[in-house]
């Protein structure tokens, strides 16, 4: 299918590895021009390097509001607008339910809500008029209980109702909002990864009796299905959550 992308512009944060990474990977391929953007300067330049073509790069630290502000001066000034923006920020890793504690709960929604919520607003009015496109990256932990850390799964449900509610407000503009809810996805040095290594047969089984395809799934699954979703192959769905999990919830 050919989805129209080519010499569209895409910032993608959180694309040093695993999802982010296959994001950019995928979007290159379709003709986009891709920004890298992350925290650490020398995984954003290996991550560019490992790329099949030239992609510019933003360091910086998206739960900061004035980061992304700044981030989108930068942007407007080199290029004016942007077609399409991709939040991936995140992660799951904290502490078990009944631990949380007041600091623990800000550091996680900052990384899972805020960080997205923080470069969504800063480049609201730079998005591309009636064509512009946004996805975040959540979770299927914010859609059912999961065993996930309640900060993760409050997180991820919060940043589910955001997109579900700014989509009329950026749709004033044309501007398109929508969220994927990944399953279990194994990617190198991720958690699932991890997770094999310590016990394949807990895993195996855990596939087998939840997950109806009985199988993890791959960053480049989650990266083709947001290529869709930016693309114009898409232009009416707005302010959904979308769900690839391989069969999973049950909600």
């Amino acid at each position: 299918m050919e989805l129209e992308l080519n010499g569209k512009l895409a910032l993608i944060t959180g694309s040093t590895r695993g999802i982010g990474f296959a994001i950019a990977k995928s979007l290159l391929e379709e003709g986009c021009r891709v920004i890298l953007n992350g925290r650490n300067e020398s995984r954003l330049y290996s991550a560019a390097e490992q790329l099949p073509g030239k992609v510019d790069i933003f360091v910086g630290d998206t739960t900061d509001e004035s980061v992304c502000k700044k981030m989108a001066n930068e942007v407007k000034k080199k290029y004016e607008t942007l077609d399409i923006l991709v939040t991936n920020v995140g992660s799951g890793r904290s502490v078990p339910p009944g631990n949380e504690t007041a600091n623990e709960w800000k550091r996680v929604l900052e990384l899972n809500l805020i960080s997205a919520t923080n470069i969504i607003h800063a480049f609201s009015n730079i998005l591309t008029k009636n064509t512009g496109s946004v996805v975040s990256i959540s979770s299927i932990c914010g859609q059912e209980a999961l065993g996930a850390p309640l900060t993760y799964s409050a997180a991820k449900a919060a940043l589910n109702s955001y997109i579900i509610g700014v989509a009329r407000v950026l749709g004033k503009n044309g501007i398109r909002i929508n969220a994927i809810a990944p399953g279990n996805i194994l990617d190198e040095g991720g958690t699932w990864e991890r997770k094999l290594a310590e016990d394949k047969n807990a895993v195996e089984t855990m596939l087998k009796n939840e997950v109806a395809l009985r199988r993890l799934g791959k960053p480049e699954e989650i990266a083709d299905f947001v290529t869709f979703l930016v693309s114009d192959k898409a232009a009416f769905a707005t302010g959904s959550i979308f769900t690839v999990d391989g069969g999973q919830v049950r909600s």
